[in-house]
């Protein structure tokens, strides 16, 4: 029994598959917006995605290439950036809600200490003003 060929993309679009591959990883894309994905890839050749799977060798070479690309360590550190800058931003949206609460904590105490102080000057503002001399308890008993 023979095994059944693998269905294969004809040399123009190989080639034009290999110009895409190679303006994506020199950062010089025509079509795209030089991200090094597959959707690029065949996005910047000019041909269908199904066409592009079709190129089984082609499309290992770019898995491996991908991986080690400069341009895909950039992409990787640039990644690694933006998830630091959202841990930074959650802390900081953390940090702002707990302040936030000791606002509304400390303004809920100052509303009841002016409240308090102003009860207790309309009490002393009703109290007369006689003084009433204390007992000299000290004196009876020497």
């Amino acid at each position: 029994m023979t095994t059944p060929a693998r269905p294969s993309v004809s040399p123009q679009t190989e080639q034009a598959l290999r110009e895409a591959m190679e303006r994506l990883f020199s950062g010089q894309p025509t079509r795209t917006d030089g991200k090094l994905t597959k959707n690029n890839l065949w996005r910047e050749a000019g041909v269908s995605r199904a066409t592009m799977n079709r190129a089984t060798d082609l499309l290992s070479e770019w898995d491996s290439r991908v991986t080690q690309s400069p341009a895909s360590a950039r992409q990787q550190h640039h990644d690694d950036e933006l998830a630091e800058t959202r841990r930074k931003l959650r802390e900081s949206q953390q940090e702002c809600r707990s302040l936030q609460d000791q606002v509304d904590a400390s303004a809920t105490v100052i509303t009841a200490l002016l409240a308090e102080n102003a009860a207790l000057r309309e009490h002393s503002a009703r109290q007369s003003a006689v003084v009433v001399p204390l007992a000299r308890a000290q004196a009876s008993r020497e």
